[in-house]
């Protein structure tokens, strides 16, 4: 981490980024005065930054022990992942009804192109990931769309990095993003509809047996009963 002053929005970027690749761990202890030692700031934007992972289920706080982070909930995935689809759908919808901008074509084309690039490498694909729906996001006309999106999706995104590259195959993940944006350029918004759905879905052949095999990063809360 960089020891230079940090606003609490970039601490939580970083914060959230090492959670969600990984970096940190699951039962990981976070402290405020380490942490700002770290980032060359105070303490009040780590304490900002740290409300906000909680807030995401990301961390918990114990009393009298400190902030620790959470193990992956599957329950929370398939929330993230209920909201992600409601608010994407709307969005595909929308873009092939209206069209893509020049802007937001160019933008989705280069992430398409950095995740054909990244060779298997788990957290360059999940950048270029995001930026491929970003790029969908922002160019609906409707303001701080992508900040609702990724605050809801951070379960969904660690078990997304965790199935990376060998769970999930990422040419797979490639053609289905090309599918949604050919979709969108015909514009066929049924089409767009239902190759946003079976992208998304793709995480959900995989959350069990990656719960069973990872016990020590990922609790399988969803009860009884519960679907996606």
């Amino acid at each position: 981490m960089s020891r230079h002053p940090e606003s609490g929005l970039s601490i939580h970027r970083v914060l959230r980024s090492h959670i969600v690749t990984l970096r940190l761990k699951p039962g990981a202890r976070l402290s405020e005065n380490e942490l700002a030692a770290q980032f060359g700031t105070s303490r009040t934007p780590v304490r900002e930054a740290l409300i906000r992972l909680g807030e995401e289920g990301l961390i918990e706080v114990l009393p009298q022990r400190g902030s620790f982070v959470t193990r992956i909930s599957l329950a929370g995935m398939q929330r993230a992942r209920f909201v992600r689809e409601a608010l994407e759908i709307a969005i595909v919808r929308r873009l092939a009804q209206s069209g893509l901008s020049e802007r937001g074509h160019a933008r989705a084309r280069a992430a398409l192109l950095k995740q054909s690039q990244a060779n298997g490498a788990a957290e360059r694909f999940t950048l270029a990931d995001d930026a491929f729906h970003r790029a969908l996001a922002e160019d609906v006309d409707i303001s701080q769309l992508w900040p609702v999106l990724e605050r809801e999706k951070s379960q969904f995104d660690r078990i997304r990095f965790l199935s990376l590259p060998t769970r999930t195959p990422v040419d797979l993940l490639i053609a289905q993003h090309e599918d949604i944006l050919d979709a969108i350029l015909q514009a066929d918004a049924a089409r767009a509809e239902q190759a946003l759905h079976v992208h998304l879905s793709e995480v959900l052949k995989i959350t069990e047996k990656l719960a069973a095999e990872n016990p020590e990063l990922i609790v399988n809360d969803t009860g009884a009963g519960s679907s996606a």
